[in-house]
């Protein structure tokens, strides 16, 4: 037996009923023969590690724009932190780790530069819409590889197009989306209030006497109520939740949260400098997209130029669109 073999072996014995095995209707959407060495979802989680737009993610916002300070979350640590929560989750009620794990890793890649504003702004300005675990699939699909794409299972797909709405086939994909939440509510906490936007003593006090009264307690309980609440014992039928009165608190606690911090006023005042930015760039590689790389060029000829200059700006970092307006709008000395 391969290695690879030993490993779907071992799922076979060990995992529980509900998880997803990766010997189990893998599809991919080129064949490719099996590796000797990793499973297919391991593999999955190995090709998002090493792909281009996941190192961008280190320089993405996760919530304050532009933020100075070397311990302040970016869209790559709030990925990193998703996926400990999820897979010590996945580990504890025997779910698969390596599908947890590369659904938690890859469900940000089409994330725009700036965070949410960038997204809110984009889907304004290309007049069809945007939304962020769409691109991430389509970075996946597509953009990756310079064309050729990652050729994810479909396993992975679908947790990644369904981590923010919709219904993941999988209970893997649904931990993920239950972790990504769990994830940015406590540290976006954290990053508030270093960045003075927030007190602790604005939180609900109902919600830290059922959660907790830090982070990291907050994470701990929300983990053990998942792992004590969900159902996994049956191939079908199966419910990844925390216990009512849990996800109540958390979910008013989210609440508070888009209403003190994702649209409040520090937040919001930044936002006019984000939509002037990314008007003036996607306006100008709008009217100029034969200077977009040649992958983006490819794109406008086959989907048109509207979806090509989406593609290409919603792949930048924040810094990236910053010197890329830098270059194109302000005037630098001749001599």
């Amino acid at each position: 037996m391969t290695i690879r073999e030993q490993t779907e072996s071992l799922e076979l014995s060990m995992l529980s009923a509900a998880a997803t095995l990766s010997s189990a209707g893998i599809e991919r959407k080129y064949f490719e023969e099996p590796c000797d060495v990793r499973a297919a979802f391991a593999r999955d989680r190995d090709r998002v590690i090493h792909c281009e737009g996941f190192r961008r993610l280190k320089h993405k916002t996760q919530v304050f724009i532009a933020v100075r300070g070397d311990h302040f979350r970016t869209r790559l640590t709030h990925t990193l932190e998703v996926s400990q929560i999820a897979r010590t989750i996945a580990r504890a009620l025997r779910l698969n780790e390596d599908l947890t794990e590369a659904i938690a890793l890859g469900h940000d890649l089409g994330h725009t530069p700036f965070g949410h504003a960038g997204e809110r702004v984009l889907a304004k300005l290309n007049g069809v819409g945007f939304a962020h675990a769409e691109q991430s699939v389509r970075v996946a699909e597509l953009l990756e590889r310079d064309g050729k794409g990652l050729n994810l299972t479909a396993q992975v797909l679908d947790g990644i197009k369904n981590h923010s709405s919709g219904e993941a086939l999988t209970p893997e994909g649904a931990l993920v989306k239950l972790c990504d939440k769990v994830a940015y509510v406590n540290h976006d906490i954290d990053d508030a209030v270093g960045a003075g936007a927030l007190s602790l003593l604005d939180l609900p006090k109902d919600c830290l006497e059922i959660l907790g009264k830090t982070k990291s307690t907050r994470i701990t309980t929300m983990v053990k109520s998942v792992v004590e609440n969900s159902i996994v014992d049956t191939p079908t039928g199966w419910k990844i939740t925390p216990s009512d009165e849990v996800f109540e608190a958390h979910t008013k606690l989210k609440a508070f949260m888009f209403g003190a911090v994702y649209n409040g006023a520090s937040t919001i005042t930044e936002l006019d400098k984000v939509e002037n930015l990314l008007r003036a760039l996607f306006e100008y590689f709008t009217e100029n997209h034969t200077v977009l790389p040649p992958l983006y060029q490819r794109i406008a000829e086959s989907e048109g130029v509207n979806r090509a200059v989406t593609d290409y700006i919603a792949g930048m970092s924040d810094s990236y669109a910053i010197d890329a307006f830098e270059a194109i709008f302000i005037p630098t000395s001749n001599i």
